[in-house]
């Protein structure tokens, strides 16, 4: 069995300590470095108790030269961070990036929502994303271009609720693109591990739902465009087709993202039933075994899916007021960021897609 060491820099954030808590069970990987920042020199088991077998660990500076030197390296930091760091990382290793530095491949998308360097494209890592369609109609995924990459960019986890909630309609031209609206419930780990008074601490969350990132501000908004142009057989230079509304609301629950995205139906999606358009969904998702097509009528909960790398997904249409309505619910770090990171690592290493990860959700 091919065996790999793994470093993890960013290893006491939730990301971090997400990616470890998969790796800890997979049985091609081994965590043999943890890197960190304030927590430098504390034993891992400190930050992570959940994780008892690789709580001895020493947490080291987040160095080149701690890094380097492992076959798998995962960057669970800041935007801005990885990206400087990327750059001194040996070439071999495989390196995988949970952060923003590497997602958007139009730097003027760059520069309107975060500032400061923009860093080189990297392949992406969310593997069921429609990318286009053969010669035949089927769908081409992100999938292909996986196998054998050394540098991976992890989707934003409200990305990855919206865009498997909705590109199906986009690539099959049932929504009109000027009209897309997404309202996201986001759990509070989304929001990072940095106390901050407005809206991180227990008394102030607890009991209250919060929007942020309003008014189109949200730094997710290009890359889900980007993912749309993509599943619309488009180059991402022709994001600017597609317009989204994004509001995404911290409500008092520590995981998981419940997307309802929407759009006014197009001619050609009122010209089809209900049964039809449901028919796309299953279509889009029938072989691809993290996507869970609901049955129809039951819509998803965060709930069932905490723990687990599976989106589940719903589909509806409102005929009175001429919109399709499109759910998905996923655990915001593992199917959000380090679960979707592994499955992409498994792919460009070779081994099967779903080693170490699980559809099964852990409820109530």
């Amino acid at each position: 069995m091919a065996r790999y060491t793994v470093a993890v820099a960013g290893a006491t954030g939730y990301a971090g300590g997400e990616a470890l808590r998969i790796l800890a069970a997979h049985p091609n990987m081994e965590v043999t470095c943890v890197a960190g920042h304030s927590s430098v020199g504390d034993k891992l088991g400190k930050h992570m108790p959940h994780i008892p077998q690789l709580a001895d660990l020493t947490v080291e500076d987040t160095t080149p030269e701690a890094l380097n030197g492992h076959d798998v390296i995962i960057l669970a930091l800041p935007h801005g961070a990885s990206g400087a760091l990327a750059a001194q990382l040996d070439p071999n290793s495989v390196v995988v990036d949970l952060g923003a530095d590497h997602r958007l491949e139009e730097q003027s998308a760059w520069d309107e929502y975060y500032g400061g360097d923009f860093y080189e494209h990297w392949t992406y890592g969310m593997p069921e994303l429609i990318t286009g369609k053969a010669a035949d109609g089927s769908y081409l995924r992100q999938r292909a271009a996986l196998p054998g990459v050394r540098r991976i960019a992890g989707p934003g986890c409200n990305v990855t609720a919206t865009t498997l909630a909705m590109q199906p309609g986009i690539a099959e031209g049932l929504v009109e693109p000027d009209d897309l609206v997404a309202d996201l419930v986001v759990g509070y780990s989304g929001a990072g591990k940095n106390l901050k008074r407005t809206n991180l601490l227990a008394a102030e969350a607890m009991g209250s739902a919060l929007p942020y990132g309003v008014g189109g501000t949200h730094r997710h908004i290009p890359e889900i465009l980007q993912n749309f142009a993509h599943a619309a057989g488009l180059d991402a230079a022709e994001a600017s087709r597609f317009t989204l509304g994004f509001t995404p609301v911290l409500a008092p629950m520590s995981r998981g993202i419940l997307a309802t995205v929407s759009s006014r139906m197009t001619d050609k999606a009122l010209a089809m039933s209900d049964a039809e358009i449901r028919a796309v969904w299953e279509n889009a998702y029938r072989d691809e075994p993290f996507m869970i097509l609901l049955p129809e009528g039951v819509l998803p909960a965060t709930g069932n899916i905490i723990g687990s790398n599976a989106a589940h997904i719903q589909v509806a249409v409102d005929r009175r007021a001429k919109r399709l309505l499109a759910f998905a619910a996923i655990d915001n770090l593992n199917r959000g960021t380090a679960g979707q990171a592994v499955q992409s690592l498994n792919i460009a290493l070779g081994l099967e897609e779903n080693t170490g990860l699980t559809m099964i959700g852990v409820a109530p």
